[in-house]
């Protein structure tokens, strides 16, 4: 096919806007941390543009979209071998469309140290995003999108399954070695600053767009419809999130709202292009309600998911692509139409992905664990991991 210009700025802009989101997401997450652990949560977001950028274009992309088997694609395209400035997917450049789904390598694994912040030993969260990144995302990524066995069948507009539910299980799972922080259930450890919280959110939804709208890969009708089902989603989640905390605590918070909008973003995402915008609505509101219990219940179950990223990402990934299912009506059909089989095979993609990431995470974490150990000791966890990871400090006052 012919490359189309108009298809491939909209695909570089786009690609830009998700990599804005990482930035974002260290602020959102950096907010909510203490004041001893700001710069370490923010770190973690951006160093995974530098590591994972070079992971994907050296092994991750192939391992994603080359031609492969079921499971995953073979090393075609290691270190980009086969592909040039004159290579086109589609109607845009293949560099393009490496640069594009590069972004989602990017953003996937920084989502998953909101579960671990205050613990970790930075060497060994590198050497954990590196590594989960070609064992867990390119396979899943492979599945999905790259010719694997879901191809074609899973609906997963931009990233669902791919993205938040390897990322929100993922967390959970490496709980298992890291623990709680440090106080946790006695003292209280407030966020320290929800101001950035709220500019991260904002940040997050205006690169949520480039995320969804992008995912179509042209500036095409899907691309609008992605558009606007990515602003009304989240609204409504905001909404909803909102209104039953208002009902559950007597008040409403900002910091309540911005994890609603964030929860409607992660719903919306993989029904994104297959659903209408009235559709989105009631995907974004359920979603919203079912998250907020979710989060309830890291209180009563005592894991400490310090920034929600199982709660939200995982949950909302599960539920997000259930209902994708169910109210999808363009290029696709749900349960509403009389198609009850192709949630059957949401709930199948979802199943898959849960157990694999789970367990691949686990086993990660165990080889790290043994190795080059993975949680920092509790006279550093005491002074924070800015300064003794880093040898610096968020505010010099």
């Amino acid at each position: 096919m012919a490359i189309e210009a108009a298809d491939t700025v909209w695909v570089l802009i786009s690609s830009a806007m998700v990599l804005l989101m990482v930035p974002g997401l260290a602020l959102f997450y950096g907010g909510l941390v203490q004041r001893k652990n700001v710069l370490s949560s923010m770190m973690h977001s951006f160093v995974a543009m530098g590591v994972m950028a070079l992971v994907w274009v050296l092994a991750g992309y192939s391992l994603a979209f080359g031609e492969g088997n079921w499971f995953v694609g073979d090393l075609e395209y290691a270190f980009l071998k086969g592909i040039d400035a004159y290579s086109v997917t589609g109607t845009i450049p293949t560099y393009a469309f490496v640069a594009f789904q590069g972004m989602f390598a990017i953003i996937t694994p920084a989502l998953i140290s909101g579960a671990i912040v205050g613990r970790v030993k930075f060497k060994s969260y590198i050497a954990f995003i590196a590594l989960w990144g070609l064992i867990v995302y390119a396979p899943v990524c492979h599945w999905v999108w790259g010719g694997g066995f879901l191809t074609g069948e899973a609906l997963d507009f931009a990233g669902g399954t791919v993205v938040h539910i390897t990322a929100g299980m993922s967390s959970l799972a490496i709980l298992t070695y890291l623990g709680k922080r440090r106080g946790y259930g006695v003292d209280t450890l407030k966020p320290h600053n929800i101001t950035l919280t709220l500019l991260g959110a904002g940040i997050l939804w205006f690169g949520w767009f480039g995320f969804n709208a992008g995912s179509a890969l042209a500036a095409n009708e899907i691309a609008t419809l992605a558009f606007l089902t990515t602003l009304v989603a989240p609204a409504a989640a905001g909404f909803v999130w909102m209104a039953v905390e208002w009902h559950h605590l007597g008040h409403p918070t900002a910091l309540g709202f911005a994890t609603g909008v964030l929860a409607g973003l992660v719903a919306i995402t993989p029904a994104a292009g297959f659903v209408t915008p009235m559709a989105a609505i009631p995907i974004g509101a359920i979603t919203s309600f079912i998250c907020y219990q979710a989060v309830m219940l890291k209180n009563r179950f005592g894991y400490d998911d310090s920034l929600d990223a199982f709660g939200v990402h995982g949950v909302g990934g599960i539920i997000g692509a259930l209902l994708t299912g169910v109210y999808a009506s363009v290029g696709g059909e749900g349960l509403l139409l009389g198609n009850s089989s192709q949630l059957m095979i949401q709930l199948e993609g979802v199943v898959l992905t849960i157990i694999y990431a789970s367990a691949c995470t686990l086993l990660i974490g165990f080889v790290l664990n043994r190795t080059i150990g993975l949680k920092v000791t509790e006279s550093e966890e005491n002074i924070g991991l800015d300064k003794t990871q880093h040898g610096e400090a968020a505010y010099n006052v």
